[in-house]
């Protein structure tokens, strides 16, 4: 999809007229018919403007003129899976599951490998092919080449670590104690409750990347514990395989 097709559907697909969108990012009418009609390119300020606005890259601005691969995983991107910065702009570096809201997800590069070797492995990879790949990619990528220089200083690690230590004082029974929370994105995630009034009720939002982990029960059978929590919340619930039949064991805000 060339540039000016690109201005054109997401101008549209969002129900603004030229002037509409000349008044929200600052040019005139003019400029942003030259866009449409291939004449000129914005600049990079009104660029990462119209990412924020459309909530895409810039990179599908400018024709997605190369693929895009994040910087910490190495998984290929689209749109619906950027990383955002704390402003909401798009950051077509990373994934939403290794950035958040302007926060790096993962700090050691292993637990990312044990994390992603479970989505690769298949009749045709082993587990140990995923591993041997993952460890011999990841350290050529941006992140963990510029990791000092990134790096929070276990910021992030440090509330992971108090988040783990609130769910374990729960002692929900039948619940292992919590180990690890990985990020999740809402969307994969956002089951479906049932309420004691009769009401189906979500509690996340598909957009959000939150800490999370799947528990096996103490007690056996099909159901396992799901944990999910951020800055506000703490979220059990049970389901059984592909989360079907999810129940709500406790929403507690923090």
């Amino acid at each position: 999809m060339n540039e000016q097709n690109v201005f054109y559907k997401l101008r549209t697909k969002s129900g603004l007229s030229q002037d509409e969108l000349a008044e929200k990012v600052f040019v005139t009418r003019q400029a942003v018919s030259r866009w449409e009609n291939g004449e000129t390119v914005p600049n990079t300020e009104t660029l990462k403007l119209l990412s924020k606005l459309f909530h895409v890259s810039i990179n599908t601005l400018l024709g997605s003129p190369h693929p895009l691969i994040c910087q910490c995983c190495g998984m290929p991107m689209d749109d619906s899976i950027i990383g955002r910065d704390k402003d909401g702009t798009p950051n077509e570096e990373y994934c939403q599951w290794c950035y958040a809201d302007g926060t790096y997800t993962y700090s050691n590069m292993d637990d990312l490998i044990d994390v992603c070797v479970g989505h690769m492995v298949n009749e045709s990879f082993t587990e140990d092919q995923a591993r041997a790949y993952l460890k011999q990619t990841l350290p050529k990528l941006n992140y963990w080449k510029r990791y000092e220089e990134l790096s929070d200083d276990g910021q992030f690690e440090a509330f992971k670590q108090q988040l783990i230590e609130e769910i374990n004082a729960l002692h929900i029974e039948g619940m292992p104690k919590v180990e690890k929370l990985n990020a999740l994105v809402g969307r994969f995630v956002n089951l479906e409750y049932r309420l004691p009034n009769g009401m189906n009720v979500k509690f996340l939002d598909d957009g959000t990347t939150y800490l999370g982990n799947q528990l096996e029960s103490e007690f056996g059978g099909d159901r396992c514990f799901g944990v999910l929590a951020n800055m506000d919340f703490i979220l059990i619930c049970t389901y059984e395989k592909d989360g079907v039949n999810p129940e709500l064991v406790l929403y507690k805000k923090r």
